[in-house]
């Protein structure tokens, strides 16, 4: 007759990796999350609005123009659904 046994480890991650053997790459992955919020730091300071709005009205041929026109289409829709008394 087969036995069925069940065994519960209760431990934390690291010491299930310490455990099996795995190396610790907690100092890596440290230096990693450092560099990524490093650099993510960076370009929050390099944010520009002007720039990003600039590089977007490039991609229209008529530029700002183009952009207005937009805006105000979407202003007149918005007001479409309203009833005037």
């Amino acid at each position: 007759m087969p036995v069925k046994v069940t065994i519960d480890i209760d431990c934390t991650p690291l010491e299930a990796r310490q455990f099996i053997g795995l190396p610790d790459v907690q100092p890596l992955q440290k230096a990693f999350l450092d560099e990524i919020e490093r650099k993510m730091m960076t370009e929050m300071n390099n944010f520009s609005t002007e720039k990003l709005m600039g590089s977007w009205l490039s991609l229209a041929p008529q530029g700002g123009e183009w952009f207005k026109m937009m805006m105000d289409q979407f202003s007149s829709l918005s007001g479409a659904g309203k009833s005037s008394k």
